[in-house]
Parts: structure tokens; sequence; C-alpha cells
């Protein structure tokens, strides 16, 4: 997900905690305040009971990825905090998060995309290989899993 997309600051976060509202679902918690600019920025927190510093990295990008995907379908003007509950994030399927994602935000009324599209629908994102001392150079391959 791009910088502009992001939230950054403590202060940010903190903001959409206490001005915003919440909205929960088993494995994700959203809370939702009004922007200070025309786009969304989003923030992602995994607590503690991830137990180890690559689980809780692990869990974050899975849920960002969920969210750069929706990206185009959340109605901008809002700053979004997604708080990740359950270590079962770490071994769904990643529609399953897409759609947890996805019913958060017509919870909060900030999906805007057709009825019958989701997130999952999407085609997958193009991955570059990057570690030249193992692939010899840098390819594109279309729907390969980061390892």
């Amino acid at each position: 997900m791009k910088r502009v997309y992001r939230l950054r600051r403590p202060d940010q976060f903190r903001r959409a905690r206490r001005e915003g509202r919440s909205y929960h679902s088993p494995l994700l918690t959203l809370n939702v305040v009004a922007g200070r600019r025309r786009r969304v920025r989003c923030g992602f927190v995994v607590g503690k009971p991830f137990a180890t510093a690559v689980q809780r990295n692990r869990a974050r990008r899975r849920v960002r990825e969920a969210v750069r995907l929706a990206l185009p379908s959340i109605t901008p003007g809002y700053d979004l905090v997604f708080v990740v509950r359950d270590v079962e994030v770490l071994t769904i399927p990643f529609p399953a998060i897409q759609q947890a994602v996805e019913h958060l935000l017509r919870r909060a009324q900030l999906w805007r995309g057709p009825e019958g599209t989701s997130p999952a629908d999407a085609p997958p994102a193009l991955h570059c290989d990057v570690r030249p001392a193992l692939a010899g150079n840098h390819t594109l391959t279309e729907g390969e899993p980061r390892s």
C-alpha cells in the first residue's frame, strides 16, 4: 500500500480510536473517523497475542493486502484503523480475510462498490522477485505467492 494511503503517526491512530466509530468482526476491528484529506488513509494494529514479531508482521501484511485490493471500492475521506483480533488470520484462506474487510466496510457504510462485487474477484497482484542472488534476475510472475 502506498504511503499516501497509510496512517503513520501515533496521534493519527489515537484520533481514530478516540473520536471514531468501531465495528467488530471475529477477525478484525475497524475504527473509522472522518479524515482531514480527500483520500482514504489506513492504519494497521496487531497486538501481543501474536507471539512473535514474524507472526505480527505476517498478519499485518495479509490484512494490508486485503485492504489494498479493496481501496477502489472504499468511500474516500476517512481514516481507517484495522485492529487484528484473532491469531486465526495467519492460517485462514486469504479470501476469508477479504470478506471480513468487506463486511466491516459495508457495516460502516464505506463500501461503494456494486453489490455483487468483492475484492476477492480482483485479479491477482503482480509480484516482483527482487532476490537477485536466488533468482538471477528480476522477474514478474502473476499470482505467485511471496515466500
